[in-house]
């Protein structure tokens, strides 16, 4: 299982939240790593983590915006657009020589988008969720977050980014993703 990183919060926002500030600092880690091997880890524990919080959104998170929350449609499709784009950069990085000046500024440059995404997801999305649902609500989402987390794709996959898709190619996806994870740290 791919590890989180973060313990259990309050609430679905809290953990969430935790995760984004955490994801935060990963990317320092990697940009700042001392070393090729400590880079490559940091950049996979990144890129782990950014899959499977990404795919529990999609899955839990945005289907009850869409229910929940007043212009919820607008405001998931626009944060799945920034998704489907994210996806699609870290596939290219994971790609890419880490110690290359070329990934450095891609990364640099995903950081950001990436900041910028977990802003509006806080703004827009999560404080009307705590508004709008009931405290043990919000308790049960985290642990369908952490659920969808447990079995989620360790990579990023464009073009799988609704709840229904997530259901029914993450399962497969996960699978291969895991092994791929296992094989690459017994060659390490």
């Amino acid at each position: 299982m791919t590890q989180t990183f973060v313990q259990s919060a309050d609430d679905v926002v809290a953990f969430l939240t935790a995760q984004h500030n955490l994801i935060k600092d990963m990317f320092d880690d990697v940009l700042s790593a001392s070393s090729t091997k400590a880079r490559e880890k940091a950049f996979v524990d990144l890129r782990q983590l950014l899959a499977v919080h990404e795919t529990a959104e999609e899955m839990v998170v945005h289907p009850r915006v869409r229910h929940e929350v007043r212009g919820g449609d607008e405001i998931v499709d626009a944060r799945l657009h920034e998704e489907h784009a994210a996806k699609e950069q870290l596939s290219k990085l994971e790609s890419m020589d880490v110690d290359s000046k070329e990934f450095i500024d891609a990364l640099t440059k995903f950081r950001d988008a990436v900041a910028d995404h977990a802003d509006h997801e806080e703004n827009e999305e999560f404080n009307k969720l705590q508004r709008n649902l009931a405290a043990d609500d919000l308790k049960r989402m985290e642990k369908a977050v952490q659920a969808a987390e447990a079995l989620a794709p360790t990579r990023p996959h464009p073009g799988v980014e609704s709840a229904k898709m997530n259901f029914a190619v993450g399962p497969f996806a996960s699978m291969l993703d895991r092994a791929r994870d296992a094989i690459g740290a017994a060659l390490r």
